[in-house]
């Protein structure tokens, strides 16, 4: 696979694996199946894989530590830091603390049973912290060799400014796809501006790109999409009216929509790397073969136009998940 550069120093596959869906939010999960998806993805190329200490209380990164014993030295491991949670599952808040940074980080290399994380971020920005606190204390721990790269999730500009003075940020994560566009108007400038590269989540918008949701009903009843403002009564519709434009492309090219919205991301530069997340065989197969799908000038800017800024019905998250973005 295209390998592709995060900053100037960290190399990865085009395409990583998100987990997360191994574990919590989407519907119950199967750590069989999960396991085979992750050496399946191995095994296409993919060397970048993604998890965080939130994601099942633990569980995510536990799975993914076992299935990497044996192939660790392949692989480009990122794990993320800040959302405490109860035992119980219960939201604890945000803490970016040193205190908390460091113990979080001990915390999570039990679990996968490493000795490294390769890139660790901050889940979310702590307000109540300065961020050269939390980056200075993640820094200790790259000169401690227990971290490789530094990474934030969902940062805002002027945080971002911060951070990358405090210590070099290699990647940003945050929310991109055709119906995400936020990130073009500040983020993206930004990152370009300082060398720090890009790494959109969700890049399927939660799975509706696909196409496997055309109506409510089609969402089981335990999938946090149920509650997802983008999935809501009138909006599901709306938005259901754009995604016609995916599946013309999509026909044209003898491809999967979900692969002509991948590759639409793919395509808006060489420093970003979408991270897919999938449990199931079948959609990795179709994931990791979007980098084989090349979208002409026309229909990049038909996909553009059709998602514009705005065309979207809908916000990405409910009113509390979005005071903690952008900060």
């Amino acid at each position: 696979m295209e390998q592709r550069k995060l900053g100037p120093d960290l190399t990865v596959s085009a395409l990583g694996l998100g987990c997360m869906g191994m574990s919590e939010f989407y519907g119950e999960g199967d750590d069989a199946e999960s396991l085979n998806v992750i050496h399946r993805a191995l095994d296409l190329g993919v060397t970048f894989i993604d998890t965080a200490d939130m994601y099942g209380v633990g569980h995510n990164e536990e799975l993914v530590g076992r299935a990497l014993k044996g192939r660790r030295d392949s692989v480009i491991l990122a794990t993320k830091f800040g959302h405490m949670r109860a035992p119980t599952g219960e939201r604890l808040g945000i803490n970016g603390r040193p205190d908390y940074v460091r113990k979080a980080c001990d915390a999570s290399l039990q679990r996968l049973g490493v000795e490294r994380i390769d890139l660790y971020y901050q889940h979310r920005v702590d307000p109540n912290v300065p961020i050269e606190d939390t980056v200075g204390e993640m820094s200790r721990l790259v000169e401690e060799g227990k971290i490789g790269f530094l990474g934030l999730s969902e940062a805002g500009p002027q945080t971002i400014r911060r951070a990358h003075a405090t210590w070099p940020i290699a990647a940003l994560q945050t929310e991109y796809s055709l119906w995400s566009r936020d990130p073009e108007a500040d983020i993206l400038p930004t990152l370009r501006e300082l060398g720090i590269g890009f790494v959109p989540y969700s890049p399927l918008g939660r799975g509706f790109l696909t196409g496997r949701f055309p109506t409510r009903e089609a969402i089981p009843e335990d999938d946090y999409r149920r509650t997802a403002p983008r999935f809501a009564e009138g909006n599901i519709e709306k938005n259901r009216q754009l995604l016609r434009t995916v599946e013309g492309v999509a026909e044209r090219h003898a491809a999967r929509p979900s692969q002509v919205a991948l590759a639409w991301v793919l395509a808006q530069g060489e420093d970003i790397v979408p991270i897919p997340g999938t449990k199931r065989m079948k959609y990795l197969e179709e994931n990791t073969d979007s980098v084989n799908v090349t979208l002409s000038a026309d229909d990049l800017a038909e996909l553009s136009e059709t998602f514009a800024p705005g065309k979207v019905s809908g916000e990405r998250y409910g009113e509390a998940s979005l005071k903690m973005v952008g900060l």
